[in-house]
Formats: C-alpha cells, structure tokens, sequence
C-alpha cells in the first residue's frame, strides 16, 4: 500500500515535470531557453517515474534496468543539447 502511493505520487510528480517541459518548450522565446527546459524538466520527469517504478519491479536486476535507461536518457539529452546549443548560438553573439 505504501509503496503504491508512493509510485503514484512520484509517477504523478514525474509527469508533472514532462508537462512543465513541454510547456517551456512552446513558450520560452528563444532556443537556449527551450533546450535549458527540456532538458531540466524532461530529466527530472523521467527520474522521477523511474524512482517511482522501482518498488514495483520485481527484483534488483530490473530496477538496475531502470536507473541504467534513465542514465542513458540523461547522457543522450545532455549530448544532443549541447549539440543543438553550439548550432544555435553563433560564435559572433548573435542566436538563430
């Protein structure tokens, strides 16, 4: 019972970060603004339900699993931001 109350909360909690994210995405004026929301809100989401998911799984090899996918997300978002922020950001000052 407990552990169920708290996935829900944290899954709960976790898409409310996704939402947030999404949100920056579409309303933030400017590209680097956009990227600094995704990738904070969608880490912090995803961690969260994958925190939230662990007392669900049935042994350890599985909750590894899930801190494993949420390390890759976390990797991959930081690369491909980093990315898209040196294309973005011209090295004369001026944004795209």
């Amino acid at each position: 019972m407990l552990a169920s109350g708290f996935t829900i909360v944290a899954v709960v909690t976790g898409a409310f970060f996704f939402l947030a994210g999404t949100a920056g995405l579409l309303r933030f004026p400017d590209s680097l603004s956009r990227l600094h929301a995704l990738t904070k809100a969608d880490n912090l989401g995803l961690g969260l339900i994958a925190l939230g998911l662990m007392p669900q799984v049935g042994n350890l090899q599985d909750g590894l699993k899930l801190l494993f996918i949420w390390g890759l997300v976390q990797c991959a978002a930081a690369t491909s931001s980093q990315i898209i922020a040196r294309i973005a950001h011209r090295p004369d000052g001026k944004d795209q």
